[in-house]
C-alpha cells in the first residue's frame, strides 16, 4: 500500500502543474487554426509542410475543431508548425487526493446506507450522528486499502 501512496505522490506533483491549464480552452476554432492564423501561415503552407493538400489541411482543422482529430495527426501538425504537442490527463476534482476521497465517500455512503437501512427493518436504527461518523470512519478505510471496487 506505501508504494501506491508513493506513486500517487508523485503523480500528484506532476499533475499540479497541468492542473491550471483546466481553464485554458481553445477557441472554437482549435488550437491549428488559431496558431497558424496568428503566425501568418497559409492552409497551402500548413499543407506543404504535412506533405498534403491545402484542402487535407483543412480538414485537419475540422477534425480537430470537432475532436476527431488522431494524437498522431495533432503530433504531425504540431511538428509542422514548429510546435511540441503536450499531452495530458487532469483530475476534475482538482487533486488525485479530492478524487480518491470523493470516491470513497460515495462508496461509504453505499456500504452504510446498506447497513443502516438493514438495521431500520430490523427496529434497531443509528442516530444520523452515528451514521455520519460510520460514513466518516469508512470513507478513512476505503482512502487506507483504496480497494479496486472504488473504481466501479
Amino acid at each position: 500500500m506505501k508504494k501506491r501512496k508513493l506513486q500517487i505522490q508523485q503523480l500528484e506533483s506532476k499533475l499540479k502543474t497541468y492542473s491550471s491549464l483546466r481553464q485554458e480552452v481553445t477557441s472554437s476554432v482549435g488550437w491549428i487554426k488559431v496558431i497558424r492564423t496568428a503566425l501568418g501561415i497559409t492552409l497551402q503552407q500548413l499543407g506543404t509542410k504535412l506533405s498534403i493538400s491545402k484542402q487535407a489541411a483543412s480538414t485537419i482543422e475540422q477534425r480537430e475543431q470537432d475532436g476527431s482529430i488522431t494524437l498522431k495527426t495533432l503530433r504531425e501538425t504540431a511538428n509542422a508548425l514548429d510546435m511540441e504537442l503536450v499531452y495530458g490527463l487532469v483530475p476534475k476534482d482538482g487533486s488525485l487526493d479530492a478524487l480518491i476521497e470523493r470516491k470513497a465517500r460515495e462508496l461509504a455512503i453505499q456500504i452504510v446506507s446498506r447497513t443502516s437501512n438493514t438495521m431500520k427493518l430490523e427496529d434497531q436504527e443509528n442516530s444520523k450522528e452515528r451514521i455520519k461518523k460510520a460514513i466518516d470512519e469508512r470513507t478513512e478505510e476505503l482512502k487506507r486499502e483504496m480497494p479496486k471496487v472504488l473504481w466501479d
